[in-house]
This record gives structure tokens, sequence and C-alpha cells, in this order.
């Protein structure tokens, strides 16, 4: 059978070289593998703990091989991660095991020159009582502390303060909770936990439930269309929009279709969506998720968003979730604070050329809500200043209440309370 920590440090390799998805990439692998139920419990803890952790385990490296950490080979970088992230933070793994495990490793991948190595790094450790030496500047021991570039940590500090910024960069590092949301259109609350066989669902809110770990699309709930998987953030970004059954709603980047299913379960499946992503292939994502939820009033297609196409009607109701930095689910994706944050500095523009091409399409008295699950100022309420600003057809209006919560006409949601951090804004057309 194979090794569960052979495999995430495999993984872990491909992922660091290649800049591929977490989820992707372990989905493929555990897929390949002969792993038991266990195993792939551990894979997945180590894996997806060492991605979190990447920066505060190579900072502990750092200090303790005479070699930097740019300089080590990375397989032997990789095992030293999943040692000291397995000492550090997995309490059902014992000190040795992990080092014997980890020496181990670097004899299977036919690095035996460097087991004494890997010994020593992680007897020193633990040696040394398992001390993290955080650098004296206070950006820079956020950074080792959350495992977040400087740049984010400065950007975040910038944009929300020190508090409010060590909040979310804590809270990331937290287990991710998975939502789901229930298709009242095909079933009661009875059978719905009835069709999940072992799995709980604890409800939250009106059809918005949290749900244990387990093999979700294996449930008979799930192949009967009971529900769909969608973060709490997303849930209260369509219940913004508020569409009914009248309404011709646009959802103009829509995959892989969540926000698409939930308005057209508000809906009680009547009325009409339109609902566009760039790509076919994306588009047939809708179009199947919808076919399971058993969702007729959903009409999806390939389209571009900053494009205008002449063919499309008028809708009474538009939501624009742009594509974003991402940065509000980092908890879950945690890969996506290693970006270099100058990488995100034309999405803006790409932002406002989308919302402003909705514009077209929307009718004189409907609403638009701009919505993404990044936190930056720069994408969010900047973007809908200059909208308001270059747009004076357009005016502001009143968000209703979130979870309690009252926030004007913008709204930026944070985590734990919401799940997720995201962006949601709305506007009507006078």
């Amino acid at each position: 059978m194979t090794d569960p920590r052979y495999l995430a440090v495999k993984l872990l390799d491909k992922t660091f070289s290649g800049g591929s998805y977490s989820n992707l990439q372990l989905d493929s692998g555990l897929k390949a593998s002969d792993l038991d139920d266990r195993g792939k419990k551990l894979c997945s803890a180590i894996y997806y703990g060492v991605i979190e952790r990447k920066l505060t385990l190579d900072h502990i490296i750092g200090g303790l091989s005479s070699r930097p950490v740019a300089k080590l080979d990375s397989i032997i970088l990789n095992i030293l991660r999943c040692g000291i992230y397995q000492i550090m933070y997995m309490d059902s793994v014992p000190d040795n095991a992990a080092v014997n495990e980890s020496v181990a490793l670097a004899k299977k991948f036919r690095k035996t020159s460097a087991s004494g190595m890997v010994n020593a790094v992680l007897r020193n450790f633990i040696r040394g009582g398992k001390e993290i030496k955080l650098p004296k500047k206070a950006i820079e021991a956020m950074s080792v502390k959350y495992s977040a570039p400087v740049p984010l940590v400065k950007s975040l500090t910038d944009d929300y303060g020190a508090d409010r910024a060590e909040k979310f960069l804590a809270n990331s590092l937290e287990k991710s909770v998975t939502y789901l949301r229930r298709n009242a259109l095909l079933c009661n609350e009875e059978e719905f936990h009835g069709a999940l066989g072992n799995i709980k669902a604890e409800r939250l809110r009106e059809y918005c439930y949290t749900a244990e770990n387990g093999d979700l699309t294996a449930t008979e709930a799930f192949k009967k269309g009971y529900f769909h998987v969608q973060g709490l953030a997303s849930q209260l970004c369509c219940e913004t929009l508020a569409p009914d059954e009248q309404d011709r709603v646009l959802d103009i980047c829509a995959a892989p279709g969540g926000k698409t299913f939930t308005m057209a379960e508000l809906m009680n499946g009547k009325g009409e969506i339109y609902a566009f992503d760039l790509h076919e292939k994306r588009a047939e994502l809708i179009r199947k998720g919808a076919e399971r939820l058993r969702l007729t009033n959903i009409k999806a297609a390939a389209g571009d968003a900053t494009v205008f196409n002449s063919d499309l009607p008028k809708f009474t109701k538009i939501l624009c979730d742009v594509p974003c930095s991402g940065l509000g689910v980092i908890g879950s994706k945690p890969e996506i604070k290693y970006k270099d944050i100058s990488d995100f500095a034309g999405l803006p523009d790409i932002q406002y050329k989308i919302v402003c091409n909705a514009l077209n399409y929307l009718e004189k008295g409907g609403t638009l809500v701009y919505s993404t699950c990044t936190v930056r100022r720069a994408e969010n309420e900047e973007v809908c200043e200059r909208l308001l600003r270059e747009h004076p057809e357009l005016e502001a209006v009143e968000l209703p209440e979130l979870m309690g919560e009252s926030f004007g006409t913008m709204a930026t949601l944070m985590p734990p309370k919401f799940g997720s951090g995201f962006f949601i804004a709305k506007f009507r057309k006078k």
C-alpha cells in the first residue's frame, strides 16, 4: 500500500513547482493511490497543513539548517516541512514517529545522504522546545506567524489596520467549514437529512446548513439534487439581489454555478436566468449542475463578460460576481496567498470593464449586485466608488441586514461569522 507521507511529499513537490490548485492536485493523487480512508486522511492533513503553514515551516527550517532553505533539494525540503508540521501541529503523531518516518522518507526517495541532516534538523527542533523565533518587526512577525507573504500582510494592514488584518489571517488557519444550500423545490428538511445518510448537517439559517466532512457527492441527497455546496457569504449575496418569479436575471460570470442555482431556487424555478462564463467547458458545468438540481429556468452559455452582446434582452436583475484575487477564501484555498500581490494590479480595471458592460443589459429601475470573494479595497470599494462617479444613472441601494448586521450600501464580510471574506454592493439604474 502507498505510504501516505510519501504521497504527501510527492504531491507537495508537484504543487510548489507547478503552481496547480491544491484541491485538484490532491484529488488526483488520492484517486490514483491505493490508500485506505485512514491513509487518505493523514495524507490530506499533512498536504494541506504544509501548504497553509509553508512560510512558518520554512522560517523554522532556515533557523536549524546549515544550508539556506532556497538551496535545499526540493524533496528534502518538503520532507522537512512535513516533519516539522507533524511535530508542531499534529497532536495525533508522536514526535519520534514524525522524525523516524521523515528519515525513512529520505531513503525511500533515494536521498540517503541527506537522511542524517533530516534527523538532525527535526531532533534539534524538538530539543529546542519547538520554539518559533519571530522577527522583531511587526509585519514580518505576522508574516511568519500566519504564513502570509509580507506584501499581503502590508496590504491587509493598510486596508484594515493591524488588529483586523491579524484576526483575518489567524482565522485563515482555522479549519474551514463546508456550507450546503438545501433545494427546497425538491425536498423538505426531513427528506434532506434522511438522504444525507451518515453525514450530519446542522441548520444555520433558512436553507443553509453546515456539514461534517465526508464524501457529500456519494450521498443519496446529492444524487437526488437535494442540495449544492455553497459558501455562506455567496448565499447571502444571492439573497441580497433577491430575484423572484417575475424577474429576468443575468449572471454574467456564473461558473461553476452555485449562485445561479441559489437564485433559480429563490425564483421557485420560474422566471429566467441567463448564466454566462467565458469558456464552454465551464458553461457545461452550470448546465450539468442545473440538471442535477432539476432547475429548468437556467440558460447557460459561453460568453465574454467584457464584450457587449446585442442579441441579449434587458434584465431586471443582474449579478456581477467578477473575477478577483480570491484572498477572501485563503482558508480553503491556501495557495492563493502565495501569489505575488503585483499580479492583482490589473484586476480593478477588468472588474470595472465587466460591470460597465453589465450595465448595458440592465433595465431602467433594475438592480445590480457587484460582488467578489476578496477583501482588497482596490477591487471592492474603489471599483464601486468609481462606478458611481462615472455613471450618474446609477444610485447605491441600502443592503438588507446580513446575519443581523447593517452595512449601508457596501458590505465587506469577514470570517468566521460569514464563513469567508466577501464583498457585496447593490445599485439601481434610475
